[in-house]
């Protein structure tokens, strides 16, 4: 074989093994991620990472050097459901660093300064999780600014107006937890006015029809903290109609049934504001019912778990409203053995502390009242929770939610 066709055949081997690649970091990653495998996609990814650290992209090669900052976004999205928040990080911040080195050297590229203003977004979504809020903050308006240029300088893509309502959406997040309620409103609002208008171009299409209904959800999140109960009720239950309807078209896509229970849950919260506890605990069971079966197919998804946590204190909270004090104790007692297990798993995770502090403060304050001989062990629960959420106040600082949850238990404490 002369020289000429070993370098030919290399060249093809080459290409097939890149394509082999692509298949794996998207068509077969993305199949993964629909049902919920994170031990498959992890180990996918690492072959992937392996591959690309053993053909590094050649000089001026920039689109190798893209697919190999796309693989560190996916090591990092496995990493952030897994909970390892701060590998998760790192992983961003390496992807981020090549997707900003080449919308540097490119800045006419609108493909990788979308890409750019997705990592931001990656970013900010474990600074979030993390308790890092104003970090965060600054992100999210690092991804804002390229989407509003984007969908400036082409209005009628959607797919720039889509992402541009993402962006919005993660502001308002931010903004909601750091109590600017007005910043809030603007931003779920003109999320929801770019959503409505895609939804109508394209009725049929699923993914807009979800992008309509988390905003709906958000809009009526901002409603719900204005007091405004009757507007996020609507606002929710035009969520949950969305929600049913595509987890019935498609009954094996986890992430739509994920939705379909935060909206059930949603709906169970203003239901039980309005003091309608029949109903809260039906949305409530429901919303369960769907969680309990996606930790089980998923039990290293530690989104889900928490996900199932949560609704084990939803349950209980109505339970306890009821005056069924033993089947609320239990509800609690099996929320706070996923948030120990979950908190201890990453302690880094200000998220995860906090909604440990909040499952000793539920669990002990109906240990009290369910058995007075427990009193005291039911004291030093709820002066566990106390103390760690004084201990994040100091280290990353409160949202107002968990502030209250402080506020609370420090009266509770006085009355004991």
């Amino acid at each position: 074989m002369s020289a000429q066709e070993s370098r030919n055949n290399a060249v093809a081997a080459k290409k097939d093994a890149d394509e082999l690649i692509n298949f794996m970091q998207y068509d077969l990653s993305d199949t993964l991620g629909t049902v919920g495998r994170l031990d498959m996609m992890g180990a996918i990814n690492a072959r992937i990472r392996k591959y690309h650290e053993d053909h590094p992209p050649e000089a001026g090669h920039l689109d190798a050097l893209r697919e190999q900052a796309v693989s560190l976004g996916q090591q990092g999205d496995i990493l952030r459901d897994e909970g390892r928040l701060g590998p998760a990080l790192k992983s961003y911040r390496d992807s981020l660093a090549i997707f900003e080195k080449l919308a540097k050297q490119d800045p006419g590229n609108a493909g990788w300064q979308r890409d750019l203003s997705v990592s931001y977004n990656k970013v900010g979504d474990v600074q979030s999780a993390q308790g890092d809020l104003a970090g965060a903050l600054k992100s999210y308006r690092d991804s804002l600014a390229i989407f509003e240029k984007l969908a400036k300088q082409d209005p009628d893509s959607a797919g720039w107006q889509r992402d541009l309502s993402v962006s919005y959406n993660k502001v308002g997040d931010v903004q909601s937890a750091q109590g600017d309620l007005a910043g809030a409103v603007k931003s779920s609002r003109d999320s929801l006015a770019i959503r409505q208008k895609l939804a109508k171009q394209d009725p049929g299409n699923a993914g807009c029809q979800r992008d309509l209904s988390v905003s709906y959800n958000k809009v009526g999140d901002v409603q719900s903290a204005q007091g405004d109960l009757a507007g996020a009720l609507k606002s929710y239950r035009d969520s949950l109609a969305i929600f049913e309807k595509l987890a019935k078209q498609d009954p094996g896509n986890a992430g739509w049934r994920r939705d379909l229970s935060v909206s059930y849950n949603k709906v169970g919260d203003l239901q039980s504001a309005q003091g309608d506890l029949a109903g809260a605990l039906k949305s409530y069971r429901d919303s369960l019912a769907i969680r309990q079966k996606l930790a089980k197919q998923d039990p290293g998804n530690a989104s889900w778990q928490r996900d199932l946590s949560v609704s084990y204190n939803k349950v209980g909270d109505v339970q306890s409203a009821q005056g069924d004090l033993a089947g609320a104790l239990k509800s609690y007692r099996d929320s706070l053995a996923i948030f120990e297990k979950l908190a201890k798993q990453d302690p880094g995770n200000a998220d995860w502390q906090a909604d440990l502090a909040f499952s000793y403060w539920r669990t002990g304050t109906r240990m009290a009242g369910s058995d007075p001989q427990s009193k005291k062990d039911a004291r030093t629960m709820v002066e566990k929770g106390r103390d760690i959420l004084r201990e994040l106040k100091t280290r990353t600082g409160l949202t107002r939610q968990q502030q209250q949850w402080l506020d609370s238990i420090e009266a509770d404490l006085q009355k004991w």
